[in-house]
């Protein structure tokens, strides 16, 4: 039904989370109908930003400069550092525009049932950093799901032992709920609600 090019553009565009065939169909067509230099100007930002994009070397946040800015502000606490499951989580915490510590972003949280690990997200570098004695505390932030619980806990008995205080924010978000989605005032009182671990 399709030429070779249109399907390989369709293909292109399922392969993207949560677009199934028809708004892939969609999207082939919008870009076709669109003027050549619009459709260039797509293809040049997705270029541009998978060329020039990359994870921050302390904190593994999507950063064009490392470290990340934030990182790199003097102005930041570094003795406080919230642990997120992704990018996402960080853009929602820093909207709340209370949060003044740093972060470290994990990619991901340990699941058994997906085959992901304690070594397949960032927990070796997060206890790398903790070698440092200016950390003083960590903030569990991983969402209130199984797999963000046991993260939490995974990391807290790793912690401890260390002499640097554990806190998990408190449950002001619903369970299975994710940080992203989750509004500013939320997540404002979830971090002042923090607990010990």
């Amino acid at each position: 039904m399709y030429t070779e090019s249109v399907m390989k553009l369709i293909n292109a565009f399922e392969k993207l989370p949560g677009i199934g065939h028809k708004t892939a169909v969609r999207l082939a067509f919008y870009v076709l109908e669109s003027d050549l230099d619009s459709a260039k100007e797509m293809a040049e930002s997705i270029v541009s930003a998978r060329e020039k994009v990359r994870f921050c070397s302390r904190c593994f946040n999507l950063t064009e400069k490392d470290p990340c800015s934030i990182c790199d502000n003097a102005k930041r606490d570094q003795s406080i550092i919230c642990v997120v499951e992704n990018v996402k989580d960080v853009i929602a915490m820093e909207k709340t525009l209370e949060f003044k510590g740093t972060y470290h972003v994990l990619h991901g949280a340990i699941s058994p049932m997906n085959n992901v690990g304690a070594n397949d997200i960032r927990i070796k570098e997060l206890l790398t950093r903790l070698s440092d004695s200016v950390v003083k505390e960590i903030i569990i932030a991983t969402n209130p799901t199984i797999e963000g619980e046991a993260t939490a806990m995974y990391i807290s008995r790793l912690v401890k032992p260390i002499g640097v205080k554990v806190t998990r924010i408190a449950h002001g978000i619903p369970m299975g709920g994710d940080l992203e989605y989750t509004d500013e005032i939320t997540l404002i009182k979830a971090i002042e609600g923090r607990r010990e671990m």
